[in-house]
């Protein structure tokens, strides 16, 4: 997989993408180029002839199965019916459905559009704790309209449960493979995993904390412009624990010393649209540290992407600094309080 990424290869992806565009309606003309490259390559197309720009999502081989693509789609337009997010739009296909795919050696790559949706990525240098209030609130809107959405027959998307996460059966690999873990850290890393599955096991999947999630709304998954925030990304959606979407929304910056302030403001969010058990604000941060070790996993298994690349063993160094302190926590009982 290390070869993944490099430029010739992108280059097939974005000609493979631009062969596609008059599925939705797009003209010769058209120009495609690259967004953003995480696990799918995402591509901008830009028609001269048209008044709409659009998004082409690349999809890795592999990663999602098309019965899971259509189901991710299905919830977003369902998002979107019911006005409860504010998310582009996917787009249908000349031919019907959301779905069109050209072939590389790798086999066939899938690709669906959006509409393209103006606004700028929330950056971790801006004044976060009002966000969070916001997102705490659409968080919670996302979370009811999950509880109570009949799912089309052969909905079908992923569980982020403990053995997917940093468990037996990790989806983004396992997180023994950071870059650079020394020997004692993997042993406080160990300790913390151990913790964590028999904190996670009481806590259990009851359908009131368990569910339909979007699983991945950090600051790169968010659009904002002027008092709008815009969801995107839903590649990610899935069953987990409602509370694990606030753990998304702080990847990769854990560390901040704003966390215990995000985490209060975004629970005030939640709470002026429904009600959050104690029990439920308390797992917060023990999700948080799942979700850390989650991404060192995956920064390590994905060291051929920009994103990973500018983490690096540092980032590894850093879980292991917030799993002592969550044990240091743990130990004086805070994760009761």
């Amino acid at each position: 997989m290390s070869a993944m990424y490099h430029e010739t290869f992108l280059e097939r992806l974005r000609l493979g993408a631009a062969g596609l565009v008059h599925e939705w309606g797009l003209s010769g003309k058209t120009s495609v180029r690259l967004l953003e490259i995480s696990e799918n390559a995402t591509f901008r197309a830009d028609d001269p002839d048209a008044a709409e720009t659009v998004v082409l999502r690349v999809h890795r081989p592999g990663y999602r199965t098309v019965a899971e693509i259509e189901s991710e789609l299905a919830w977003i337009q369902a998002l979107r019916a019911d006005g409860i997010v504010n998310t582009p739009k996917p787009l249908e296909c000349s031919g019907g459905g959301h779905i069109a795919t050209f072939p590389t050696e790798e086999g066939l790559r899938e690709v669906v559009a959006f509409e393209f949706m103006s606004g700028r990525q929330p950056s971790a240098a801006d004044d976060l704790v009002q966000g969070f209030h916001e997102l705490g609130a659409l968080s919670a809107r996302l979370h009811g309209h999950a509880r109570k959405w009949v799912r089309p027959q052969g909905f079908t998307r992923k569980s982020w449960n403990f053995a997917t996460t940093i468990g037996d059966t990790p989806l983004w690999g396992d997180w023994r493979a950071g870059l650079g873990l020394s020997t004692e850290g993997r042993r406080v890393l160990e300790e913390t995993a151990g913790l964590l599955e028999a904190i996670i096991a009481e806590y259990g999947t009851d359908p009131n904390r368990f569910g339909l999630i979007h699983a991945d709304l950090r600051l790169a998954n968010l659009l904002v412009d002027g008092e709008r925030i815009a969801v995107i990304d839903f590649d990610d959606c899935g069953f987990g624990w409602f509370g694990f979407d606030f753990a998304a929304a702080v990847s990769f910056i854990e560390e901040d010393p704003r966390i215990p302030e995000l985490m209060a403001s975004w629970v005030d969010g939640y709470r002026t649209v429904a009600p959050m058990a104690e029990a439920d604000r308390a797992m917060l941060p023990v999700f948080v540290m799942l979700r850390r070790l989650q991404l060192t996993a995956w920064v390590a298994s994905h060291s051929e992407t920009p994103t990973a690349q500018s983490m690096g063993v540092a980032f590894t160094e850093g879980t292991v600094r917030l799993a002592r302190e969550f044990l240091s926590r743990m130990i004086v009982g805070e994760r009761r309080a």
